[in-house]
């Protein structure tokens, strides 16, 4: 009974704000005022490119930079702050900490085992930190609110502040770092033998030392395997760019459209939706570099005895 007498009246207020939200809006400005130009908020500007906000000499320091950076140093403070004063028994934000990375490394162990987790630890957990409070930094309300006024308007035609992961460089940056290492661990495993399923054309020389047509024929077939297979691991720096890519600037975007149709409390939602998609990017991401490592660092000794079999019959 007091819990109904509490709720009745939050969930009326709520309706009540959503309401005048979507009067005050631009779809209550066109039905009261004729034109949605006369909306509360202006129409959103969403710019697929970052944009500058000032140069240091030559170079230029865009917005999704500038997030890029306060991510890293807000990460840094927290971590720094957690663990500057490490004690047996924990504290409470040391605890924080610890259980979150106990989590995060429970993942990856439970997925390549503890062989090579502590090896692929460091990077990936880099990488998922990273993304996800980039995303998460994101939703903070400084973020869609300064800016700079472009020479007689009268709306932020340049933020100060932009999701590092609306900019492609950013996604591209991490799929670069992604495949470079997952080809360093295959190379660090297997030495040079890691090659072989790339570049197969043993079977075309043997086929044509041996004088034997059938031999280089699938020796060639076997070539272009390893050629498709060199491909599908260059893609994967597509995949993992356009994916990240696409979902935090689907997500931005979905967040100015909300806010400007309907100001109060249904935003919200969204906002929670956002937090949510920014940790499933992260792990998606994180999840897809740990698995393509996991392959790199064993599927090859099978691939190599197979071959070693073919050979000897």
């Amino acid at each position: 009974m007091a819990q109904s007498k509490i709720l009745l009246p939050v969930v009326g207020i709520a309706g009540l704000l959503m309401l005048t939200g979507l009067i005050i809006g631009p779809v209550g400005a066109a039905l009261f005022q004729g034109s949605a130009k006369e909306a509360f908020l202006p129409v959103p500007e969403v710019h697929l490119a970052p944009q500058t906000v000032f140069h240091l000499g030559g170079f230029a320091v865009t917005n999704t930079l500038l997030s890029a950076w306060l991510t890293t140093i807000v990460v840094l403070l927290l971590f720094v702050g957690g663990t500057r004063k490490m004690q047996v028994v924990p504290a409470r934000f040391q605890n924080v900490i610890e259980i979150f990375i106990e989590a995060l490394y429970g993942f990856m162990a439970g997925v390549v085992g503890e062989r090579f987790a502590r090896s692929f630890f460091p990077v990936l957990a880099t990488i998922f930190i990273f993304v996800a409070f980039n995303a998460w930094i994101a939703l903070l309300p400084i973020y869609p609110t300064v800016g700079f006024f472009a020479e007689g308007e009268h709306h932020i035609t340049t933020h100060l502040l932009r999701s590092a992961g609306t900019d492609i460089n950013m996604p591209l940056a991490l799929a670069i770092i992604s495949f470079v290492f997952v080809e360093a661990w295959g190379l660090k495993v297997h030495k040079v033998p890691y090659l072989r399923d790339f570049f197969r054309f043993g079977g075309i020389f043997n086929g044509i030392i041996k004088m034997k047509p059938g031999a280089v024929f699938y020796g060639a077939i076997d070539a272009f395997v390893g050629l498709l297979e060199l491909i599908s691991h260059f893609i994967r720096l597509l995949s993992f760019t356009f994916r990240l890519f696409g979902n935090m600037l689907a997500g931005e975007i979905v967040l100015f459209m909300v806010t400007f149709l309907v100001i109060f409390i249904a935003p919200l939602a969204f906002y929670f939706l956002e937090i949510l998609v920014g940790g499933v990017q992260a792990l998606i991401f994180t999840g897809l570099t740990l698995v393509f490592g996991l392959m790199a660092v064993t599927q090859h000794d099978e691939g190599h005895e197979e071959h070693a079999a073919e050979g000897a019959h």
